[in-house]
């Protein structure tokens, strides 16, 4: 960007401030050396990051790598909203490691069990969609309690031990 690092926090400060996008941490493991700890970007109202970007249903369809990233995001953000429902207080990170391999949203509970969410913006899944969960339940071990990809399919499969494929229209029912 061009700008010095403090003029930069400075800004996303004031953005968070706003309630314009939110930063979330990365969930980290002492057993696990191989995590990369930098938070990960969240636009809160992913229909004014559409309207800032122009971004259209015409230009979403020419440029599906945009669509994810606002999926992504607005999946992020209902999730947080459904969490005030639940009594115990839930922490919200993210999963990469050194190898690029990543989940999108990690949910932890007070005793440290873990629920791993991914999101595509497809129809149609293959194992290889799976690797992030994969490699996050293996990271986890007994802390891992279950891992959904949601996708843009209608119905719910299993892809492994508590691995499933759950359509997006199941966060609403």
């Amino acid at each position: 960007l061009g700008l010095d690092r403090l003029t930069i926090k400075k800004y996303m400060a004031l953005l968070e401030q706003l309630f314009l996008v939110e930063q979330l941490p990365a969930w980290h493991s002492k057993e696990y050396k191989r995590l990369v700890k930098t938070p990960k970007l969240h636009s809160i109202d992913t229909g004014m990051m559409c309207a800032v970007r122009g971004l259209n249903r015409e230009r979403l369809l020419k440029q599906p790598g945009d669509f994810g990233l606002l999926l992504e995001s607005f999946v992020y953000n209902e999730l947080r909203k459904q969490a005030v429902w639940i009594e115990e207080p839930l922490n919200f990170y993210h999963y990469r490691d050194k190898d690029k391999v990543e989940v999108d949203v990690i949910i932890e509970n007070a005793i440290g069990d873990c629920f791993a969410i991914e999101v595509k913006a497809a129809a149609t899944l293959s194992a290889k969609d799976f690797t992030g969960l994969k490699r996050f339940q293996s990271v986890a071990g007994e802390r891992f309690k279950i891992g959904v990809l949601l996708y843009d399919g209608d119905h719910t499969t299993a892809f492994g031990d508590n691995l499933f494929a759950v359509p997006l229209g199941a966060l609403w029912s």
